[in-house]
């Protein structure tokens, strides 16, 4: 069974305007998701910015409520619990931010932050809080006073170590990384991906690992989602990406993403047209208006997200893909 199960999942956000400040719109941030994450995998969630990757992180961690769907964790289903009957899971779930600046409380120490979140959730016994966040700032690679600072005192690299301390610090289970080096210089980003490796396999995490870059889901990451638009349109293992993708836009993003070596640099491949507006989505495929190998049967229904290749566990969203790997077999 897997850990976390997601179930048609949809997140609209109101937009309000008029004298009255009535709802005059909705944002389709995140569109009939759905997805499993087992126990101890890293499932790498990508696509453009405004795909609804942040807020499908969100929506399973319970800061956002679900606008319909299903969410489970661990056979539990969480999808309309109240805030009081989310707490015994919050010590289980944890994210890490995108931006260590402003997921940091200014006003309290490294010290404080750790102890309010150790204490609440009882993590230790009272004579042993001291000692064990000692451990944890230590597990992270900050120095040994770290405690009695204050998070504008530290680097950008280091704040998100603190960040990571606090998530770590209540013993979770299952971790969503929201972009958690995209904020970071890129010496520091390898820094703190050594980092959620050694805590992953030291403490058994199971994480969600949202990102831009394809290369470091490609290499940090079990599996892949892609997301364009709210929708996932293919799902497969990180073996080998470049080799494996079939949807034309994962190859559009796999073709501007930077090689090693100059010699095997291919043809950029520019997507042209304009992205649908989140306000007003097209009918079929979201990706209809970008595709290079568009048909009428996709700008009148969203084609569904099959298993092409179940022993890859890849699914793809495409029909012409499904007819071609179809016409393959035969």
């Amino acid at each position: 069974m897997a850990l976390v199960e997601v179930n048609n999942l949809v997140k609209h956000f109101p937009v309000k305007g008029g004298l009255l400040n009535t709802t005059i719109a909705k944002v389709h941030a995140v569109n009939d998701v759905s997805l499993q994450i087992h126990q101890g995998e890293v499932l790498g969630i990508v696509g453009e910015s405004g795909c609804g990757k942040s807020t499908l992180g969100r929506l399973i961690t319970r800061l956002y409520p679900p606008t319909s769907g299903q969410i489970i964790y661990d056979g539990n289903d969480l999808t309309y619990r109240s805030y009081g009957e989310m707490r015994e899971f919050r010590k289980r779930i944890q994210i890490i931010f995108q931006d260590p600046s402003s997921s940091l409380n200014p006003r309290m120490t490294v010290g404080t932050m750790l102890k309010e979140v150790v204490k609440f959730h009882k993590v230790v016994p009272p004579n042993e809080v001291n000692s064990y966040i000692d451990a944890m700032i230590d597990k992270v690679g900050l120095p040994s006073d770290a405690r009695e600072k204050y998070p504008h005192e530290f680097s950008g690299g280091q704040k998100q170590r603190i960040g990571i301390a606090r998530a770590l610090a209540v013993q979770p289970d299952f971790i969503v990384a929201d972009e958690p080096i995209s904020a970071l210089d890129v010496s520091i980003q390898a820094q703190i991906l050594n980092l959620l490796m050694d805590i992953k396999k030291e403490f058994g995490l199971t994480i969600m690992f949202i990102s831009h870059d394809l290369k470091v889901v490609s290499h940090f990451c079990d599996r892949l989602i892609v997301m364009y638009l709210g929708k996932v349109v293919e799902e497969m293992r990180c073996d080998d990406i470049h080799a494996e993708a079939l949807h034309p836009y994962t190859k559009a993003l796999l073709g501007a993403n930077p090689v090693d070596d100059p010699d095997k640099r291919k043809e950029l491949t520019i997507l042209e047209g304009e992205v649908p507006s989140p306000y007003n989505p097209p009918p079929g495929c979201p990706f209809v208006t970008r595709c290079p190998i568009v048909e009428e049967q996709c700008h009148q229904s969203m084609p569904p997200l099959e298993y092409k290749d179940v022993d890859n566990q890849q699914q793809v969203a495409c029909f012409k893909v499904e007819r071609a790997l179809n016409q393959k077999s035969e």
